[in-house]
């Protein structure tokens, strides 16, 4: 399979090497210094992990070569839906996930069941905490964002998430730390008065994030519609 890398930091050179070990070719590589090649560039699937600023216009250019697009840049989400939107009117292949790890995902699912298992215990209440390593730019973490939003789906006495303490008890706090070479590691406190449940996920290296990456888009290549880890996963 030939892919092309858009975005070729730290999490795009992980990439490479886990796409070459399992036998693909890297048929270009770009990023904010080769823009102008993205042009003539040609693949079977595109993997997108490059900065914010650049995911949404690097999808978009994707999707109108008619090269299915797997995207793990966070902190754009905003325009999301214009991308699902140009997805669907070309028949193409998009797929997004905030996070690639196996692992991560079935940590999505274990915090949506105790969010419903306390949804009708008032006494707990519920924060959060991302940590991640200091170059990472947006906040709170993609991943963070997943979890509250899986938490406010089925825990009504929250009604959106901050990243901040503001002391409004319907608002679901994550608190957001950069540490030098931090990975990831991400906490959901579910506290009362007599005691506290706590789950929490910690990544040892970005190397399960980029494998995910490259399962996916061995699987999206002959796909079709906007797609996500419930649909590779079949949660």
């Amino acid at each position: 399979m030939n892919i092309i890398l858009l975005g070729y930091g730290k999490m795009g050179k992980i990439i490479e090497r886990v796409a070459l070990e399992r036998g693909h070719t890297i048929s270009a590589r770009i990023d904010l210094h080769n823009q102008h090649e993205f042009e003539t560039a040609s693949g079977d699937v595109a993997i997108e992990f490059s900065h914010p600023d650049a995911a949404f216009e690097n999808v978009r250019r994707t999707l109108l070569k008619d090269i299915p697009v797997v995207c793990g840049t966070t902190g754009w989400l905003t325009r999301k839906p214009e991308i699902e939107a140009l997805c669907r009117e070309r028949q193409g292949a998009f797929f997004y996930a905030s996070n690639y790890s196996v692992g991560v995902n079935i940590f999505f699912k274990l915090n949506e069941y105790l969010a419903k298992m306390v949804q009708h215990i008032a006494e707990y209440d519920v924060e959060m905490d991302e940590i991640h390593h200091a170059e990472k730019r947006d906040a709170p973490s993609g991943t963070a964002i997943t979890l509250a939003e899986g938490t406010l789906k089925h825990l009504s006495r929250k009604k959106g998430w901050v990243n901040q303490d503001t002391g409004n008890p319907e608002d679901l706090v994550i608190k957001s730390f950069r540490i030098d070479q931090v990975p990831g590691t991400h906490v959901v406190k579910y506290a009362s008065p007599i005691d506290d449940i706590e789950i929490k996920h910690i990544a040892h290296s970005r190397e399960g994030f980029a494998k995910g990456a490259v399962m996916v888009a061995e699987w999206i290549k002959d796909k079709k519609g906007v797609l996500s880890m419930d649909d590779y996963l079949k949660f």
